[in-house]
């Protein structure tokens, strides 16, 4: 049995690969109630919910230690600003037999470190039971099981290509490498250029600006990879940068906008913050605004928690007008606060221009 730790789109995008090739998965989630929808109604409420899972095939818990005791193989799907809250639960010697495969995207923010290195140093595991999945992929295409490609990292060729099996499917089609380090360190550079790209297209940059951007932003990957190859790999093997798992996200573009003769695709690469949403990018921006303030900081879309009337190509059923009374973490929260995760109405009001000269001091500044 393969166990899946984590509950959000990537999360679920792979437990469709996995379930679809019939391998049983043992799948933690921190929410009793997502579990209990799960068994119940055969998808994950929240996340992708169009997706429906074979109830045999799923095994979903909040026991952590179940799916570390019943599995083998460890799927961690959880974001890398919260990983380590749920890895430090795990025993130590519990790690020691298990292939773990890494669907984490980035650097563990308290450690500057990527997962392998702290597993090898808290967890003592061996190099060669860790694989790392990378893009360029989206959950969303995934759930509607358009052609995708995965790259499945690690330092032994066939556990590697074993691992990849087990998510291949006639809709994903994966690839190995050996490069562990660089695979993941595209992924991180990747989200940093694409956050200047949406920059240069927010001061209104044209195509022109961000071919050249996008070519500077290569030349610094491919130097930057090469020299952490060959510090981390003997000098016999030899990489190869120009494939998708390095280039593939900062190559990739989707239409900003449309023409009369059609789509313009000559070098659409500036709808990167939107497009870089589901990358990761409030929980980058949600460490960098706490590093910066020194206070607890929590980003959230905004989309999430307004309370509007819903689109039938983006149902979610999670989002209700009123406050779900069973959910006593959200009740405790309800101080109309910036923690507060209860939905809310949008109020925008126009202000009224001035009729009248405003004496000084003006009592009234705003009416």
């Amino acid at each position: 049995m393969i166990g899946l730790i984590g509950n959000g789109s990537w999360a679920t995008a792979l437990a469709k690969l996995l379930t679809t090739n019939n391998n049983q998965i043992c799948w933690w989630m921190r929410n009793e109630a997502a579990v209990e929808h799960l068994k119940e109604k055969g998808h994950n409420e929240q996340y992708l919910s169009a997706v429906e899972f074979d109830r045999a095939l799923i095994f979903p818990t909040t026991d952590l230690q179940e799916v570390i005791d019943q599995c083998t193989v460890l799927v961690l799907c959880i974001p890398s600003a919260y990983l380590l809250e749920v890895v430090n639960k795990i025993p130590k010697a519990a790690m020691q037999h298990k292939q773990i495969v890494s669907a984490v995207k980035g650097i563990l923010p308290e450690h500057h470190q990527l997962l392998q290195e702290y597993l090898v140093e808290g967890f003592d595991i061996n190099l060669d039971q860790y694989f790392a999945i990378t893009g360029p992929c989206h959950a969303e295409e995934v759930a509607q099981e358009r052609l995708s490609y995965l790259t499945f990292s690690g330092t032994e060729a066939t556990e590697a290509k074993a691992i990849a099996a087990l998510f291949e499917t006639p809709f994903l089609k994966t690839t190995t490498n050996n490069d562990l380090w660089g695979s993941q360190y595209a992924a991180v550079l990747k989200n940093i250029y694409a956050v200047g790209s949406g920059i240069a297209h927010g001061l209104g940059y044209g195509d022109n600006f961000l071919s050249v951007y996008i070519t500077n932003c290569y030349r610094e990957m491919y130097r930057f990879l090469k020299f952490h190859f060959y510090d981390k790999n003997p000098d016999s093997l030899k990489p190869d940068f120009h494939t998708a798992a390095y280039l593939g996200d900062l190559l990739g573009y989707r239409p900003v906008f449309q023409t009369a003769a059609g789509t313009d695709s000559r070098a659409e690469v500036a709808n990167t913050i939107g497009y870089r949403r589901r990358k990761g990018t409030p929980i980058a921006l949600q460490q960098v605004a706490a590093d910066v303030s020194g206070q607890a900081v929590v980003v959230v879309e905004e989309f999430r928690r307004l309370i509007t009337t819903q689109s039938l190509r983006l149902p979610r059923p999670h989002h209700a007008v009123c406050v779900d009374l069973r959910r006593g973490a959200l009740v405790d929260d309800l101080a109309d606060l910036a923690f507060d995760r209860s939905n809310h109405t949008l109020d925008v009001r126009r202000i009224a221009p001035r009729l009248r000269e405003p004496p000084v001091p003006d009592p009234a500044p705003l009416d």
